[in-house]
């Protein structure tokens, strides 16, 4: 029986005035701060810190699976980014999948290796300090926090002992049992109980004298080639070899005064943009948060966003996706009359656009950069395979392929999925001067959670704490059944459920426990208290800098600050 997480946090905001960091783990954003004070930037840090989490929340992260950057330059006031999510082999075909008796009805079961795609993590880590990172600290530097504390042990926090369970009982339901050390006495770990990973440890260094050699060629290359293809899977040598990170132009939109900052296909950021773009269509400010109206409103937006983005994202580099058309102010308008505020919308259908478990954790230092960044190994451990002696288990991103030949995000070759992960950034749409790093975690919930946590801040004046801490709602489409199902944390109210039956939404309400962990963990860090009306201009060059930061209560992390 696995146990209730009791929902008893009330934490302040972190406020400083040098560094932040905010992440899902307390001990990894504790490196991340060792990190500024050393001299490194927001980039090193944020490297630090996932390096630290692939350590101390192994059901989630890892080196194993992909990763997005997105980087705000304190210098030039330009926001970069970085694809780090990895292709499908050469070899993986749709043909090959339909030899082996799969098809688009029949895939092949989630933890299976052919759903493994080239891991882009160890690549975008080394690609975000060379070309973000302060080039004070060497990568060795930047991984020896995490090197130690693999080595010497770690006590395992409660959500993530959860976690663990979790996936492991799923994987043996499936066949699966997890791999490596992962299973002390072959059960997962208690909250508490001490974990070591040498050979994980033994990885980061291979990685810190070698850079992306260190992880794919050499030994490490042999043993993820060695475990794939002992289990099915048709990745090679010349798959990782071959592997790039993708240095990409982040999107936007602006939302009254400010502008939204996402990572393009295959990266799903476009959901949360469109979203932002129909709500903008309707007078927020006369509705009261969270209540029957506003909830509505969103998932009706979110229904509309998602459907657009199931449909038309992909890897653009095989791919033409209509991003300007799907963005532009005027199809939003389009989509927003779809919406009746009496009643619920029950077809899942993209627009016609003209010419489309996860860690997130954010860095701010001292000079202004700010590094949002999330990695993932999709599902928990991902295939729960771990290559021998590396400390790390493989991901299943390659299980968001669809097997559908006429659908965008098709099975082919060298073929980077649809990816759910997407970091985010908040710029002031007028001066370009950095509002704040955010984003919510969790699959399909991300764009979702981004979009109700800046409407906290923009729209409620919430503190990023409070609008962390907020119930939440996540709508998502079940294929089976053919109809949305809009899911409502407790702590809305009642009445505002019994509301939205009467519109017609399915409804699950309310959720409570570990089942919160659906709606996403988010973290966020703003430059200044730009939410509240009555406080003094960040720009006003007489005010200190102030550092405003939350870490979602249903994630074991926090805000660290100095």
């Amino acid at each position: 029986m696995l146990p209730e997480l009791p929902f008893r946090s009330r934490r302040s905001p972190v406020v400083c005035l040098h560094g932040c960091v905010a992440s899902s783990q307390p001990l990894a954003s504790v490196i991340g701060t060792d990190i500024l004070k050393k001299g490194g930037n927001a980039a090193d840090a944020a490297v630090a810190v996932a390096a630290a989490l692939n350590v101390t929340e192994p059901c989630s992260t890892g080196v194993g699976g992909d990763s997005f950057c997105l980087y705000y330059d304190a210098r030039t006031g330009h926001v970069r980014g970085l694809n780090g999510s990895g292709r499908s082999a050469r070899a993986q075909s749709l043909h090959l999948l339909e030899s082996l008796g799969f098809s688009k009805g029949s895939p092949p079961p989630p933890f299976h290796a052919l759903n493994i795609t080239v891991p882009g993590a160890a690549a975008c880590w080394c690609d975000t300090v060379r070309l973000f990172g302060s080039q004070k600290l060497s990568m060795a530097d930047i991984l020896e926090p995490a090197c130690d504390l693999a080595r010497q042990g770690f006590p395992v926090a409660e959500v993530t002992a959860f976690q663990w369970a979790k996936w492991t009982k799923a994987m043996r339901d499936a066949g699966r049992e997890l791999g490596g050390d992962f299973l002390p006495n072959q059960q997962p770990p208690k909250h508490g109980q001490v974990i070591t990973n040498p050979g994980l440890a033994q990885t980061f260094q291979e990685m810190a004298h070698r850079g992306k050699a260190g992880f794919y060629e050499g030994r490490v290359a042999e043993a993820v080639v060695n475990v794939i293809q002992e289990n099915g899977g048709v990745l090679s040598l010349e798959d990782l070899k071959n592997h790039t990170s993708t240095e990409i132009t982040p999107i936007y939109t602006d939302y009254k005064t400010v502008r939204l900052w996402e990572v393009p296909p295959n990266g799903q950021g476009m959901a949360a943009l469109i979203a932002l773009n129909i709500v903008e269509n309707f007078p927020i400010k006369g509705m009261d948060h969270n209540s029957a109206d506003y909830l509505h409103l969103l998932v009706e937006a979110f229904k509309l966003s998602l459907a657009d983005a199931t449909h038309f994202n992909a890897d653009p580099a095989q791919v033409e996706v209509p991003l300007e058309g799907l963005l532009a102010k005027d199809y939003s308008q389009q989509r927003a009359q779809l919406i009746h505020m009496d009643r619920a919308r029950a077809v899942k259908e993209a627009g016609i656009p003209r010419g489309s478990d996860t860690v997130y954790f954010c860095v701010v230092d001292g000079e202004g950069n700010a590094c949002s960044f999330i990695n993932s190994n999709y599902q928990g451990f991902g295939t729960g395979l771990v290559p021998h002696g590396c400390g790390f288990s493989l991901h299943n991103r390659g299980a968001f392929f669809s097997l559908d030949p006429s659908h965008a995000n098709c099975m082919g070759p060298e073929k980077r999925p649809y990816q759910t992960l997407i970091p985010a950034l908040l710029t002031e749409a007028a001066s370009g001067r950095l509002l704040c790093s955010l984003g919510v975690m969790g699959a399909f919930m991300q764009p979702q959670g981004h979009i109700q946590v800046l409407l906290n801040m923009l729209e409620f004046g919430m503190d990023p704490q409070r609008a962390l801490d907020a119930p939440r709602v996540f709508v998502q489409y079940d294929e089976a059944a053919q109809q949305w199902t809009v899911n409502l944390e407790s702590g809305i109210e009642e009445d505002v459920a019994k509301e939205l039956r009467g519109r017609g939404h399915v409804l699950r309400w309310p959720v409570e426990g570990h089942e919160r962990a659906q709606f996403g963990r988010g973290q966020v860090i703003s430059v200044g208290a730009w939410w509240d009306p009555g406080a003094a201009p960040s720009s006003d060059p007489h005010v200190p800098r102030v550092l405003w930061a939350g870490s979602d209560p249903r994630a074991d992390g926090c805000a660290v600050g100095y």
